[in-house]
């Protein structure tokens, strides 16, 4: 009641319609995780929200999904848990990277889950927690980013067992190289885990999660002893297994024409002057700029659509303006919108094609998109 009454106070006063967009369209998120589950039913799949949840919204991926009887949400931090908790969000939830002593010792959050990522981290557990924590224990079987190494596991369990507070609920590790080219590495990092999870059935019988594979990882699922997928990049609708075709993007960035004018050979186009006219041309001005998502790297290189058709980007992208040629559109109009980031695979301007412009990865395209920007769900 309390909550309802302090919102109703601090809403704002007038509508608001922002020049830049974010559509994160549901249907085709709920889709996307049909689809791995139908391909997968042996394993249940954890979605992964850390970061935005890749740039979509944190709190709006997780209400649509929080009615799904899933095993639990995989965010990065005690923040982002803190987060889905104030907003109401019921499922389970895994903080997957490093957590300090005091959130373990303090937190009041119910189902939430830490995860041990050293065995440093053990050790201090051991030594100062006073209460009952969820907990999963990582293992190192090959990244060397994060984890208690295979040879110290054996320690490991021993210092488990030295404090009852430590409830181990789960055990996870993660593929280094699951959508690589070859699948010596992670044959290694399996054959590892297996191990790993044989040892610890033995001592943990009453363990509920186990969880190696990320989305790539899923096409290994009948070589792995596990129930849970960590289901990240492909809940959003990307596919680096190559088997699951009926994936959609969920996401789009849109924003507006705010102006037009004609330019004549010679002229150029934005700082450090990168573009020069080479013949009459039209552009457009586009009120969003790397603040606002629109990637630097794109400058003079990237498109967007205006009309349905494709404008090139002119000149250097601003910091919250980009500038378009929109030579080819016929009747190009202030109030046009322009689609940054289209939610279709095939599309030049997708995020994936982009990824490849900026020459980097589509995770880096998602995840730059601004917290600030307000997202809006669709029924699509």
């Amino acid at each position: 009641m309390f909550k309802q009454i302090l919102r109703k106070i601090f809403r704002p006063r007038f509508k608001y319609q922002p020049l830049v967009r974010v559509l994160v369209f549901k249907d085709r998120l709920r889709n996307n995780l049909r689809q791995f589950q139908d391909k997968f039913p042996a394993v249940k799949f954890a979605p992964v929200l850390k970061s935005n949840a890749y740039g979509h919204g944190l709190v709006e991926v997780g209400k649509i999904l929080d009615d799904h009887n899933l095993p639990f949400f995989v965010v990065d931090s005690f923040y982002e848990a803190l987060v889905l908790r104030s907003s109401g969000i019921a499922t389970e939830i895994l903080v997957i990277g490093y957590s300090t002593l005091e959130h373990l010792a303090n937190t009041n959050l119910k189902d939430v889950a830490f995860t041990i990522v050293s065995f440093g981290q053990l050790e201090e557990l051991v030594k100062n927690l006073s209460r009952p924590t969820r907990v999963h224990l990582k293992i190192d079987t090959g990244m060397h980013r994060q984890g208690v190494l295979p040879e110290q596991l054996e320690q490991a369990i021993s210092l488990i067992q030295s404090n009852p507070n430590l409830l181990v609920e789960g055990v996870c590790s993660h593929l280094a190289d699951a959508d690589g080219k070859s699948r010596e590495f992670t044959e290694k990092q399996i054959a590892a885990w297996n191990r790993v999870v044989q040892k610890c059935r033995s001592v943990f019988p009453r363990i509920k999660y186990w969880h190696l594979s990320n989305s790539a990882g899923t096409v290994f699922s009948p070589e792995i002893q596990a129930n849970v997928v960590r289901l990240g990049i492909g809940l959003y609708g990307f596919d680096q297994t190559g088997k699951i075709p009926g994936l959609k993007p969920c996401l789009a960035l849109e924003t507006l024409v705010a102006g037009i004018k004609d330019i004549q050979p010679g002229d150029f186009v934005g700082y450090n002057i990168t573009f020069k006219a080479l013949a009459p041309m039209k552009i457009a001005t586009l009120p969003a700029g790397y603040y606002e998502g629109v990637d630097r790297r794109l400058s003079n290189l990237g498109q967007v659509q205006v009309q349905g058709r494709y404008c090139k980007i002119l000149g250097r992208v601003s910091m919250n303006l980009t500038v378009v040629d929109v030579s080819s559109v016929p009747g190009a109009r202030v109030g046009d919108k322009a689609t940054v980031i289209s939610p279709e695979s095939g599309d030049e301007n997708s995020a994936a094609a982009l990824a490849k412009v900026c020459n980097t990865i589509t995770y880096d395209i998602l995840v730059r998109i601004p917290q600030h920007l307000r997202r809006e769900v669709v029924n699509e």
